[in-house]
């Protein structure tokens, strides 16, 4: 693994915000899938994203095997940039990685960021467990799972040299999400938690985004938006809109 250093990719910089957002991508997604929100995100406000390694610029790195080794560099990336309001916004996959973040930075450095935005991932205890290991089924039925599930990367499947690069990246990280279980007797964290996602998702309903409110002693709110697991690619605005005004900040325009 690299430095944690190089863990993050600044979207939209800052000389002096006032608050931080780092955004965490879901199974298979980059660091790039929040390019798009800049625009959105007002000037005073940094936001950051998380670069997996095995994709983008890291694509020569090797591949993270656990949840561990993809939250310990996240960590010592954010602990430096607790002098401001930090947010974290995790999406899927992003969302656990993200409250594991938030668990380690207050159990093991005591630091509280300011919100927890999880999306598009049931609560701890209510993750859904899928009927076939897609870490390692055969290329063609993950493909028409991904597809089912939507999302920027799909483009990328119906190339045989693309899908080859992203593939490896992909399966480890639904390897890492399968494993994957919050400890139950884990630290409850003490910050507002949000969690967002989509009232067509077949894995995520208001049950299931609602199994988040244990993991916090403040505040949890759940909030739905038209359309299916990658909700979010549509609703970019308001979804900031709601986050950003969450943190006391005004979105951009």
């Amino acid at each position: 693994m690299r430095p944690p250093q190089q863990w993050l990719r600044v979207v939209k910089p800052s000389a002096d915000p006032r608050a931080r957002i780092v955004c965490f991508p879901h199974a298979g997604g980059a660091a790039s899938f929040y390019q798009t929100w800049g625009p959105f995100v007002p000037d005073g406000v940094e936001l950051r994203a998380v670069r997996y390694p095995g994709r983008e610029d890291r694509l020569l790195d090797p591949l993270a095997r656990t949840m561990e080794e993809l939250v310990a560099p996240a960590v010592a990336e954010c602990l430096p940039l607790l002098d401001r309001p930090l947010a974290l916004f995790g999406h899927s996959m992003g969302a656990s990685v993200a409250f594991e973040v938030a668990r380690r930075l207050q159990e093991a450095h005591g630091a509280r960021i300011a919100a927890l935005f999880v999306s598009g991932r049931s609560g701890p205890g209510r993750e859904s467990v899928p009927e076939q290991s897609y870490a390692t089924a055969p290329d063609h039925e993950l493909v028409r799972h991904l597809k089912e599930l939507g999302g920027s990367e799909t483009a990328a499947l119906d190339h045989p040299d693309l899908l080859e690069l992203v593939l490896p990246a992909i399966r480890a990280d639904y390897r890492i999400v399968e494993e994957y279980r919050a400890d139950p007797a884990g630290t409850v964290l003490d910050v507002p938690v949000v969690a967002y996602y989509g009232d067509a998702d077949e894995d995520v309903d208001a049950g299931s985004a609602a199994a988040w409110a244990p993991v916090t002693r403040a505040s949890f709110t759940a909030r739905a938006f038209a359309g299916g697991h990658f909700y979010l690619a549509d609703h970019q605005d308001a979804l900031l809109r709601d986050l950003l005004s969450r943190l006391g900040v005004p979105a951009a325009g």
